[in-house]
Parts: C-alpha cells; sequence; structure tokens
C-alpha cells in the first residue's frame, strides 16, 4: 500500500523505519505532510520519501497516497482523520484514536459510510505472542483467569512535558499510556469492567500524571493498572490463573512471556518482531483494505470506543469530564 504520514515527529519516525523495512510486501511511503514545510523536507530526506508538502491539506489531496499514519497530537486525532476521509484516504491513526468515545464512533460511522478503512494505532494487538496468550486464556489450559496486573511510567522534561501534559493537548497520563494498560487489560479480559476505583494525582497543568486503578470484570476476575508520567516504572504484566501465573517483562513490546504452572516445569515462550512490533498493524491495514473492509476484525471498533469509553467514565470520576472537550 502506498502511505502518507501525517506530521513528521518521533512516533512517524518509527512508523516511516517500518514501512521501509516493508518495501518487500509491497508497503510503500510516498508523502509527509507537515506544517511546517522544512520539517516535512527533513523528514523526507532522513526516511528517503519521495514527496514533502508543507500543509495537511496537501498531503491528502495527492492522488498517489492511499492510506495516511496520522501521528500529531492527541487533540488532532479526530479533526485530522476527518480530513483524511473527506479526501478519500484510508486511515490508521496513533492513539488515542480520538480524545473521547463519541468521536470515535463517529469517525468510525464515517469510514462505513465512505467504504473506506479507519483504524486505531493500537499496534500491540497484533504482536504474534498476544495471539498465544489468548490461547491460553481461551483454552482455560490453566483454568479461569482471575486477576491481572500492568505498570506504565516514564519521566517526561521540559518542552516534552508541556505536551504529555497540556489538557489543549489532549494530555494526561491515563490517555497517553493509560490507553496501552486499559488496552490490554480489554484484550485479554474481553469486555469492558464492571465497576472501578482509582486514585490519581494532578499536575502543574491540572492534568492527571500519576493514577491508580482497581477493575472489577464480570465473573470476579479484577485488574490492577497503574499509568504515571512522572517516575520510571517498568512495563510489567502478569496474569494470574487457577494454575498457573504468566509473566511479561514488558507487556507493551510484548515479544517474551514467563509460564509458571502450579506444580509443573516454567518455560519462556518467546515471539520476536520481523522489523520492531509496528509492521503487524501495517499489514493488518493493508489486509483489510485489500478485502475491502472499513474495519479490523481483530482489533474491533467496539473494542476502540469501549477503551475510550472507559477513559471517559474514569476521568469524569476525577471531574476531568470537560478537559477534553
Amino acid at each position: 500500500m502506498k502511505w502518507g504520514i501525517l506530521a513528521a515527529g518521533t512516533i512517524a519516525a518509527k512508523f516511516a523505519r517500518t514501512v521501509n523495512a516493508m518495501t518487500g510486501e509491497g508497503e510503500t511511503l510516498v508523502a509527509i505532510g507537515s506544517r511546517n514545510i522544512e520539517k516535512a523536507k527533513g523528514f523526507a530526506d532522513e526516511h528517503g520519501i519521495p514527496k514533502a508538502y508543507g500543509s495537511y491539506e496537501e498531503l491528502t489531496a495527492d492522488p498517489e497516497v492511499e492510506a495516511i499514519y496520522i501521528a500529531t497530537p492527541n487533540n488532532l486525532h479526530y479533526e485530522n482523520a476527518l480530513l483524511c476521509l473527506g479526501a478519500g484516504k484510508h486511515v490508521l491513526c496513533e492513539k488515542p484514536f480520538t480524545t473521547n468515545a463519541e468521536d470515535a464512533q463517529a469517525l468510525y460511522a464515517l469510514a462505513e459510510e465512505k467504504g473506506l478503512f479507519i483504524m486505531e494505532a493500537f499496534w500491540i494487538r497484533f504482536l504474534p505472542l498476544y495471539e498465544k496468550l489468548l490461547e491460553i486464556i481461551r483454552s482455560e489450559k490453566y483454568g479461569k483467569l482471575r486477576h491481572a496486573r500492568c505498570d506504565y511510567g516514564f519521566i517526561a522534561q521540559g518542552a516534552r512535558r508541556e505536551r504529555k501534559f497540556k489538557s489543549e493537548l489532549g494530555g494526561g497520563a491515563l490517555l497517553d499510556i493509560g490507553i496501552y494498560n486499559l488496552g490490554f487489560l480489554h484484550m485479554i479480559m474481553g469486555e469492558s469492567p464492571e465497576s472501578f476505583t482509582s486514585e490519581v494525582h494532578f499536575n502543574e497543568f491540572g492534568t492527571d500524571d500519576f493514577s491508580v486503578l482497581q477493575l472489577t470484570y464480570p465473573g470476579g476476575r479484577t485488574a490492577h493498572a497503574l499509568q504515571t508520567i512522572g517516575m520510571q516504572i517498568d512495563r510489567q504484566g502478569a496474569l494470574y490463573f487457577d494454575k498457573a501465573s504468566v509473566y511479561l517483562p514488558d507487556f507493551q513490546g510484548a515479544f517474551s512471556m514467563t509460564v509458571q504452572p502450579v506444580g509443573g516445569e516454567t518455560y519462556t515462550v518467546e515471539c520476536p518482531p520481523d522489523v520492531n512490533g509496528f509492521e503487524y498493524e501495517i499489514r493488518e491495514a493493508s489486509r483489510c483494505v485489500k478485502n475491502g473492509m472499513s474495519h479490523s476484525d481483530i482489533f474491533r471498533p467496539e473494542d476502540s470506543v469501549a477503551v475510550l469509553a472507559l477513559m471517559d467514565e474514569i476521568r469524569s470520576s476525577w471531574d476531568m469530564r470537560f478537559a477534553f472537550e
């Protein structure tokens, strides 16, 4: 598929490197669009992209571009996706897909109406290791899943700190990285929680920089999630079954897991990526477009919307319901 990239930041560079490693699969970069033409040209030179545009409108008007990867700040995803869909382009949009569930539903509906593909770039859903983990859960090989936990934290400083926390940019730790935690839990639990409790700390920008969530799912299953931008915390995950525990040293870059059966021998499952992990969501987008699908049947719109709706509810409980409108 012929890709355009909308915005020229750090995550866009990772996407560009991934596509350039997939040319043998028919994936190519044809254009980059930025609001700064010099930045676009520099990005194009660095990643071997033929065309550089100084506006998003010019990028979306390029007839050679089939699909666009949106890599702008959180608050711009909705309007950028509208622009791309309006121009007849398929869309892969960075997480969080939008800053609320209502906008997400509108985008999925519009894409279906126009016969275009759109998906949130929740890349970890397509990692091969998770298919192996989901098979353990579905088969009940070790009994039922009873509890799960996940932690994720890093430190942002200077201008990056402002970008991560400003409310007008859709800032806050929950939206920025908590979506990985809640998306991971939604994937393994297979549904939304019945209830939750939380503890949260707010920063000088009025957004959350630390929160702990306790969630209860149907059947009495429980989960714990910690997300913070302010301290370095390994992205560890763990699942507890009736007859085994499963540990992920990095639940985001999930390339290995260790299984500890009760009374059995501990073993490790390794699934190293072909490139860096982004390739799987790119392949999924191309597969869906090739098959005329408006959304993925693996990471479905209802999965994306469910996580955003949960974050809406959590932020509302923190009295942040107006912060992202």
